[in-house]
């Protein structure tokens, strides 16, 4: 039976779900110090973060470092998709258990970077997600495309070509022990 989109996240969230718990603390950590030495470099630049449900990598440390330096966004669901809202405080609990900042009149068209969490990730280094296509929508109303970061708990990937054209594709896939990268960050 050929390897499909579906049967492939379903074995990817088993793997994230079963990842041992006693050493949680430590794959998130080694994943920040990842994560931020890639973007070590970057100053007054747009980012999107994810705020991370539990079993998704935490960057919460990330975020808070990036606040003092970089203008940090969130999604903030709307409909099938999300639009960009500034990071504050409080976050309230939403749809799917996901937590946002408060909405905004500003209308955030561009972003510089985007930090996305994936399930796993296809031989073209395209995501599979949550089966939602909530990314997919977002990414696709953008007019010009961001540095795509893609951050997974647990290294998941094949070689086969699964996705479809529409799922978006990461210039760089961090995990706490893999890194793959398709292009050099922009640090201007």
């Amino acid at each position: 039976m050929p390897l499909t989109k579906v049967i492939f996240r379903e074995n990817c969230l088993k793997n994230i779900k079963k990842m041992p718990l006693h050493n949680k603390t430590y794959r998130n950590n080694l994943l920040n110090l990842r994560l931020l030495q890639e973007l070590k470099k970057i100053r007054n630049k747009k980012i999107l973060l994810y705020y991370p449900l539990e079993f998704e990598a935490n960057i919460v440390k990330t975020i808070n470092i990036l606040r003092k330096k970089c203008d940090v966004f969130v999604p903030f669901m709307e409909g099938e998709s999300f639009k960009m809202v500034p990071f504050r405080l409080p976050l309230k609990k939403k749809k799917f258990g996901i937590f946002e900042a408060g909405n905004t009149i500003r209308n955030i068209k561009t972003i510089d970077i985007a930090i996305v969490p994936a399930v796993g990730v296809d031989g073209n280094l395209q995501r599979v997600g949550f089966g939602k296509g909530m990314y997919d929508r977002f990414f696709a109303k953008l007019n010009t495309k961001p540095y795509i970061i893609f951050i997974q708990p647990e290294f998941c990937y094949t070689k086969e070509l699964i996705c479809d054209d529409y799922d978006i594709a990461c210039d760089l896939l961090l995990t706490p022990k893999v890194r793959l990268e398709k292009r050099k960050i922009d640090v201007n």
